[in-house]
């Protein structure tokens, strides 16, 4: 089995899922998952994990992301992008660049955002935009977020272009909606282009077409997604016992109570991860990888 990581440039008009189906066909395996759900809508980076990488799926989470969208003033819809139905429309003033950048600056920093009906989020099990689509009553609490950046970098009075850099569970079309409000009108999204996740960069991003014609020179290790995780070295009788669930002493300098680590053997093959117990100055394993990588 095909152990890794691929970058891969998702299409708009295509789902998530959908692309998981196409990376299963082209590597001929079913053990496949993605991290980081776009919408049909958005283009642009999609981290998808092969074999035993899956179980790394959650430890990227975490990463924040860079995003471009693209927006219209003057009206919104029921799923706050152009594909829905029109629901508003303002007579107020479209903003003048100087109002709209002021304004993305109130932006930056922490905040409070109230995601869409039409997001990927679970209500008792079912995703939030399916509930929308059958007119079912709901609310979304609001949600702690983290904007590093808002750049504008186009407009010509009607239509506008901006770069985000965000931390994880950001809704773009939300940000926009918000905007939007703040300026005295309406504001909805008509794209959504996402540049990063993490260290994955859409430079490097393969098309689905790319990646069935060379699939081996888009596959990364299963370490690609976990830069920012401390990382150990262990024994070959350290391995054996952390593969049976056994701790291990560890001194663990510098590192938080629970703080999670990649470990390696010593051809330095990424073996699994495990947590630090301070108190005991152990390695705990958590998810160890057996077999050939």
């Amino acid at each position: 089995m095909i152990h890794g990581i691929v970058n891969v440039l998702k299409p708009s008009a295509m789902s998530s899922h959908d692309v998981v189906g196409r990376v299963r066909r082209i590597f001929g395996m079913k053990k496949v998952g993605h991290a980081g759900t776009l919408d049909p809508l958005a283009a642009g980076v999609l981290p998808v994990f092969l074999g035993q990488a899956t179980r790394l799926i959650e430890y990227s989470g975490d990463d924040d992301k860079t995003y471009r969208a693209e927006f219209v003033f003057g009206f919104t819809t029921d799923t706050e992008d152009y594909t829905g139905t029109v629901v508003s429309q303002s007579d107020a003033p479209r903003p003048v660049k100087e109002e709209l950048e002021a304004v993305l600056k109130e932006f930056v920093g922490a905040g409070k955002q109230r995601p869409s009906k039409y997001s990927a989020i679970s209500i008792n099990g079912v995703k939030a935009y399916k509930l929308a689509r059958q007119n079912k009553e709901f609310e979304l609490p609001d949600r702690d977020i983290y904007i590093d950046d808002v750049t504008l970098l186009a407009y010509d009075g009607y239509r506008a272009v901006i770069e985000v850099d965000c931390s994880k569970g950001t809704y773009i079309r939300s940000l926009i909606r918000d905007i939007g409000e703040r300026l005295g009108t309406q504001a909805v999204m008509t794209g959504l282009l996402r540049m990063r996740v993490g260290n994955f960069s859409i430079s490097e991003a393969a098309t689905l077409e790319e990646l069935a014609a060379e699939k081996e020179k888009f596959l990364l290790p299963i370490d690609a997604a976990l830069p920012h995780m401390a990382a150990t070295t262990c024994s070959k009788d350290q391995y054996a016992a952390l593969l049976q669930g056994r701790p291990v002493p560890f001194a663990g300098r510098g590192l938080a109570d629970g703080e999670v680590v990649r470990i390696y053997d010593p051809m330095h093959i990424m073996v699994g991860v495990g947590t630090f117990d301070v108190s005991h100055h152990i390695l705990r394993p958590h998810k160890m990888f057996s077999g050939e990588r």
